[in-house]
């Protein structure tokens, strides 16, 4: 079995603060933004609500990736399973 490999951790500081900078960008253009305060009070919330469903979604595709591959574990592990009877009754 091959363990989950992991992202170094250089990989995931950069993550976080690629992450943490493009808000701090998006805040910041919302800031200096010539619209009125209402405006930019839903296009903030509008840009809360892509990061949550973005994070949702990834989330959700990769329980579901997981999800397969541990079904296509199982379903291998039986055919293995199969093959071996077979090959016992046929040495028999």
């Amino acid at each position: 079995m091959n363990a989950m490999q992991r992202h170094s951790e250089a990989w995931v500081k950069f993550s976080y603060l690629s992450f943490a900078v493009s808000c701090v960008m998006m805040a910041g253009g919302l800031i200096l933004a010539p619209i009125d305060i209402a405006m930019k009070g839903y296009i903030a919330m509008a840009a809360v609500m892509v990061i949550q469903t973005t994070v949702n979604l990834t989330k959700t595709m990769r329980d579901n990736h997981e999800s397969d591959r541990l079904l296509n574990k199982i379903e291998d592990a039986k055919t293995e399973r199969l093959l071996r009877d077979v090959d016992s009754i046929e040495a028999a």
